[in-house]
């Protein structure tokens, strides 16, 4: 019998309290790990309530705390933290993410911005700011997107966003290989979370239409290949994007 067993290790999740974060970081916890979790404290107090109720759920195998991943000094304070309650770190997964879609006729210069700044720039800060505090033989798993591949209608921030982020998973590949450190990337077509419910109804219909599967991914399938890439069995696996999409590739 094959089975992933994580006891021992610490997975770090960032922005892992809602829809694909959560469920990779529940995930984790079920093979065993110790997560450590950050979340952005949004001014309406949603993500706040949201943290909470991960953190009663989780248990002591888990830390939840604020660091906005635009911030070398809060996740700094982050990892300290993480390092000081479990004694390591193994896995980072970039997966805090935005979306702020609009054609590229009306995209203001903010919404370019933002996007860019959370899904591609954070990617690098959190990854360069992480390395003192990864053990050596750890893993990287960065969150890209079929958008990165597509270009999708509306998404001229998005999709560059996460086709950047598939550039340089293989540039820290080959960056960190000397430190035994595998950098991989998944990219999951649509999900059904709160991000793939925000998708209209006729926008929908239509992607359904080009996927063989002829339906939309779970959090638990995209989150299981996560899991994949930090466990023994991904040992030869590096600097590769894993499309988990149902076959959607037009």
């Amino acid at each position: 019998m094959i089975s992933i067993d994580l006891t021992g290790k610490v997975a770090v999740v960032t922005g892992g309290i809602q829809g694909l974060g959560k469920a990779t970081a529940s995930m984790f916890l079920r093979a065993g790990a110790n997560i450590a979790v950050n979340y952005f404290d949004d001014p309406a107090g949603v993500s706040r309530q949201r943290a909470e109720d991960a953190a009663r759920e989780w248990g002591d195998a888990a830390l939840v705390q604020v660091a906005d991943v635009r911030s070398r000094s809060e996740m700094t304070a982050f990892f300290e933290t993480a390092k000081a309650r479990f004694g390591r770190i193994d896995f980072l997964v970039n997966n805090a993410a935005i979306l702020r879609d609009r054609s590229v006729k009306k995209l203001t210069d903010e919404e370019w911005d933002a996007v860019i700044e959370t899904n591609l720039s954070a990617v690098f800060k959190v990854s360069q700011t992480v390395l003192p505090f990864l053990e050596d033989g750890g893993r990287i798993v960065n969150m890209a997107s079929i958008s990165g591949v597509l270009g999708l209608f509306g998404q001229a921030n998005y999709s560059s966003a996460k086709a950047g982020v598939m550039a340089l998973t293989k540039v820290l590949s080959r960056e960190l290989a000397s430190r035994k450190i595998n950098v991989n990337a998944v990219a999951p077509g649509v999900v059904l979370t709160e991000m793939g419910d925000s998708i209209p109804p006729a926008a929908r219909e239509q992607m359904l239409g080009q996927i063989p599967m002829k339906r939309f991914g779970t959090p638990d399938e995209i989150a299981s290949v996560i899991l994949y890439l930090c466990s023994d069995l991904s040992s030869y696996v590096n600097s590769q994007t894993i499309h988990v999409n149902g076959g959607w590739w037009s």
